[in-house]
């Protein structure tokens, strides 16, 4: 069994693939690898997309990335268990609209739009470590205890059309999405690889997890 994490240009991938092995140790699951290559990807039991950027990049890196939005859609149509983190999370929307529009996958319906506080004193990016609030209980979630933090860097943020799909939410002067999630697809605009055992809990579940 594998674990792909995608490179395609965007992505804090060695902090990411260092905690990803990190909880395979701990907590068993499939061997992590990272790739380019879209049969590796195609053969891979579970699938994570990191992403640092502006959504367009990011987007445009994806696509460039030869015959890897296919071999997703497909892998993502057959129920494996699919990972976004933070960009990787927003390109699982509708559209991005950061710098003009731009079409995301479309798999969690809904619009990625800058961070507006309602208090001037809060600034974006939002950056730093902030208390996730549960919306929907979730296997990604278990063992995580009330109160928990995760950390941020950002400054757009996703708002899916269907509340049932967000996950979890932090308060920045006003309700940020924090996790969204359908099926066998999870988003996570936090960084799991740099939130300590909030984030190598999360990552483990997903490890683990059946949909």
């Amino acid at each position: 069994m594998t674990c792909a994490i995608i490179d395609y240009g965007s992505g804090n991938l060695h902090s990411a693939e260092k905690s990803f092995q990190r909880m395979r140790r701990e907590a068993g699951g499939p061997e992590i690898i990272v790739t380019a290559d879209p049969e590796v990807v195609r053969k891979a039991d579970r699938i994570v997309l990191p992403g640092v950027g502006a959504f367009a990049d990011c987007q445009a890196g994806l696509m460039a990335a030869q015959g890897m939005v296919e071999v997703l859609r497909e892998r993502v149509d057959a129920g494996t268990p699919f990972m976004g983190i933070c960009v990787g999370m927003q390109l699982l929307a509708t559209v991005g609209r950061e710098f003009g529009e731009t079409p995301g996958l479309d798999w969690i319906p809904g619009a990625v739009t800058a961070l507006t506080p309602s208090d001037p004193a809060l600034k974006v990016p939002h950056m730093g470590w902030n208390e996730l609030h549960i919306d929907q209980p979730h296997a990604i979630f278990d063992g995580v205890q009330a109160g928990a933090h995760a950390y941020f860097v950002h400054s757009f943020h996703l708002t899916p059309d269907n509340m049932a799909h967000r996950l979890a939410h932090v308060d920045y002067g006003t309700e940020v999405t924090a996790a969204v999630g359908r099926d066998n697809i999870i988003g996570l605009q936090f960084h799991p690889e740099k939130s300590q055992r909030t984030g190598l809990d999360v990552i483990g579940n997903f490890l683990n997890w059946t949909p």
